[in-house]
C-alpha cells in the first residue's frame, strides 16, 4: 500500500461497483472482501419471507460471512459492511433477470407503475461482535414503457446482474417519471443512512 494511501476503517464485502463508488463518496477508506459465494441459487427467497425480511437477511447474511473471512483469514478485524437491493412489485420480490425474456417480462411489469426498492444495509461491529441495521424503502414511478423501449434497453445489456433488471443510474433513469425516497438506495447504497450507521459505530472519514 502506497504510504499516502491511508489505512482502512472497515471492510465491503460486496464487489458491485455502485457500492464502491457511493462508499467512495463518503470518503471512509475501505477495503474489498471478495468473499466467495455461497453454492447454489442466488439469494433465494425463502418461503413465506415478507420482502422486508428476505433483504434484510441477505445484507446480514454478507456481513455475517464477511465476518468470518476476516477471522479465518486472520485479516485485521475491521467492520463489515454488507448491503442487499431488491425490488418489489405486487408484493414479489424482482431479482437478477436470468435472461432477455425474463427482463422483458420485469420490464413489462414495471412500466407505468410505481414499485418499491428496499435496500438493507447491515454492519460487523468488531468491538460489539453484533451486526446492526438499517433499511432504506423507496418508492420508485415508472413511465408508461413501449416495447421498443425495452427491447432497446434489453440489447443495452444494462438490465442484467441488477434487481429489477434495471439501474437507475444508467440509460433507465429516463424510465422513471417520480421518485420518493433515496436515489442512493435505489443505486444500492443508501449515502445517508450508510452514513448514521457507521456514524452510530464510531467510524468516520
Amino acid at each position: 500500500m502506497p504510504a499516502d494511501t491511508p489505512s482502512p476503517k472497515l471492510y465491503l464485502a460486496s464487489t458491485s461497483p455502485r457500492r464502491r463508488e457511493l462508499l467512495q463518496t463518503m470518503q471512509i477508506a475501505f477495503a474489498v472482501l471478495d468473499v466467495p459465494a455461497p453454492p447454489g441459487e442466488d439469494e433465494p427467497q425463502h418461503a413465506g419471507e415478507s420482502a422486508h425480511d428476505y433483504v434484510c437477511r441477505t445484507a446480514r447474511e454478507k456481513a455475517e460471512r464477511g465476518r468470518n473471512w476476516v477471522i479465518a483469514q486472520g485479516l485485521p478485524r475491521l467492520a463489515v459492511l454488507g448491503s442487499d437491493t431488491t425490488v418489489i412489485l405486487d408484493g414479489d420480490v424482482l431479482g437478477k433477470p436470468a435472461d432477455h425474456a425474463d427482463a422483458q417480462h420485469m420490464l413489462g411489469r414495471l412500466s407505468g407503475r410505481t414499485h418499491e426498492v428496499k435496500t438493507a444495509v447491515a454492519l460487523w461491529v468488531p468491538h460489539r461482535d453484533a451486526v446492526w441495521e438499517v433499511v432504506a424503502t423507496t418508492a420508485v414511478t415508472f413511465r408508461s414503457l413501449s416495447t421498443d423501449d425495452i427491447a432497446r434497453y434489453c440489447a443495452s445489456g444494462e438490465p442484467f446482474g441488477k434487481a429489477g433488471a434495471y439501474g437507475i443510474q444508467g440509460l433507465a433513469g429516463a424510465f422513471v417519471s417520480h421518485l420518493s425516497g433515496t436515489f442512493t438506495g435505489v443505486m444500492g447504497l443508501p449515502v445517508f443512512e450508510t452514513a448514521q450507521l457507521l456514524a452510530r459505530a464510531d467510524i468516520c472519514a
